[in-house]
């Protein structure tokens, strides 16, 4: 990957999957058990209480906490929105749907440029009616097709290193928790701290249960987090791809810019950051 990931370069890679029909076509599966997200902290009170007569092992005091679409994986929100849309299409309604979603995402490339968590309200209403259950059925697929093949080579042997090193996983996105949810049992993360949608009547209402998680929100996050968990943020390290990950990375002692783009490209090399420059297998 050449250094930087702009925002124009994730659109491209949106638009050509519609262009191309990369994503595959949503099939009807049994979806997996829907397992309840790690909840911050409860993984540290599970250790304190231990079993039996087995030692306890002290919780965790430093904690890396990874940024998600873009650090983690070669995608945005776009992605999994679009996947799930196209439940029940046929190839030929499609058609116009690809049409009107392309002009949609020259809006939506600037919302990004303005503002990330700006970006996610306007899209995230995009859910709106859309059946709860029917949308959930379909993030198994979702996992498979359109996440694990995007995931950086070179993720697992990073979160191993830290959870060798006694640091708690911590994943901090703007995504929504049930998608992410796959990803997190994948890696086996101790916590997931994600947004969530709220739902009327078995459907979407398109509006988030609080603040995008994104910018200054999501370095409030991870404050809250470090309070609540006795983590000395002095020792954590945070990894992010993006500008709007910056005030996240500066909350903790070990900041790393992944595949930068061009702004937190400039803002890693004045803080002498080290970047890291991960690929997705082909």
């Amino acid at each position: 990957m050449r250094p930087g990931f702009p925002a124009f370069k994730r659109w491209a890679i949106v638009t050509k999957s519609l262009r191309d029909r990369e994503l595959p076509k949503p099939t009807r599966e049994r979806s997996l058990p829907r397992e309840r997200l790690p909840i911050p902290g409860e993984s540290a009170r599970a250790k304190a209480r231990g079993s039996g007569d087995h030692p306890v092992k002290p919780a965790p005091t430093a904690a890396v906490f990874f940024d998600v679409d873009g650090t983690l994986i070669q995608t945005t929100i776009v992605h999994y929105y679009m996947y799930f849309r196209r439940q029940g299409m046929s190839a030929l309604g499609s058609v116009p749907w690809r049409a009107g979603f392309l002009l949609k995402c020259g809006y939506y490339l600037l919302l990004d440029k303005i503002s990330r968590s700006r970006l996610n309200v306007v899209f995230y209403r995009s859910y709106r009616g859309m059946a709860v259950d029917e949308v959930r059925d379909l993030v198994p697929g979702c996992h498979r097709d359109v996440i694990s093949p995007r995931r950086f080579q070179e993720v697992e042997a990073c979160v191993t290193e830290h959870r060798r090193a006694g640091r708690r996983i911590v994943l901090v996105t703007g995504s929504i928790d049930f998608i992410i949810q796959p990803l997190a049992v994948e890696l086996g993360v101790d916590d997931v701290v994600a947004p969530s949608l709220i739902t009327s009547n078995g459907r979407f209402t398109g509006e988030l249960d609080g603040p995008p998680i994104g910018e200054e929100e999501k370095a409030r996050r991870v404050r809250r987090f470090a309070k609540a968990n006795a983590i000395d943020l002095s020792e954590s390290h945070a990894y992010g791809d993006s500008i709007a990950d910056l005030p996240m990375l500066e909350t903790v002692g070990h900041p790393h810019a992944v595949n930068p783009d061009k702004a937190l490209t400039k803002a890693a090399a004045a803080r002498n950051w080290p970047v890291h420059r991960w690929t997705v297998a082909r």
